[in-house]
């Protein structure tokens, strides 16, 4: 039976609020845009530290882009919410942009099309990263945003998490953010708050694939 990730989420989301608990969350973010939603929705609940994890991103300038992206929207979410909403301060963590790492995992899988099994070895990379941090800051739970792009594999990003919180001993909370309209809702905070979207997920082979997709619709 498929499992529904967003009622499983809500049913954790539920039991902390029975127990009157604000639990520590690791979130990896993979960018600005895809954040927002999740942490407009997650913010009230947890005390969420933001891991912006992200090696695989080409080019560099693209990476500064947007890590910047993603420290200004957490300043100006955190200055506009409004008073008589629950809200937990929001803490960034840059983890180390260590390419090479991503390459050397990408070997061999260049011209694999985007969302087959080089995104899932990148996943693993950037949630094993995740569960390290979240180890190492003593947090109770781990997550990325990465569920939200319609364009990522849920099911997989759950499985790789959930395997990842047995070898690390710390719970893993899954999700499906693109669920309940989160993606529609990213896209509108995004113009709200002016946020650079990107065109392409990151990576040098998503970027030529994208451009490539744009020559052809251009011919």
């Amino acid at each position: 039976m498929k499992r529904n990730y967003q009622k499983e989420l809500e049913k954790v989301i539920q039991k902390i609020q029975e127990q009157n608990v604000t639990p520590r969350l690791l979130l990896h973010s993979c960018c600005a845009p895809c954040s927002s939603y999740v942490l407009e929705y997650l913010s009230s609940y947890f005390q969420i530290t933001v891991l912006y994890y992200n090696p695989n991103i080409y080019p560099e300038r693209e990476y500064e882009k947007r890590v910047e992206e993603q420290k200004l929207f957490i300043q100006k979410f955190s200055e506009s919410v409004p008073k008589d909403k629950t809200f937990h301060k929001i803490d960034f963590l840059e983890g180390n942009f260590d390419k090479e790492r991503f390459y050397e995992m990408a070997k061999g899988l260049e011209h694999v099309q985007e969302g087959g099994e080089r995104c899932f070895l990148c996943y693993g990379l950037r949630l094993r990263e995740a569960a390290e941090y979240a180890t190492k800051y003593q947090m109770d739970y781990f997550t990325t945003t990465l569920s939200i792009s319609p364009l990522k594999n849920a099911d997989k990003l759950n499985e790789i998490g959930e395997t990842l919180a047995e070898e690390y001993g710390i719970s893993y909370l899954c999700s499906d953010f693109k669920k309940k309209d989160g993606y529609k809702r990213s896209v509108e905070i995004s113009r709200e708050y002016g946020m650079y979207r990107q065109d392409y997920c990151g990576c040098i082979f998503s970027k030529q694939e994208r451009e490539q997709k744009k020559r052809l619709l251009s011919q």
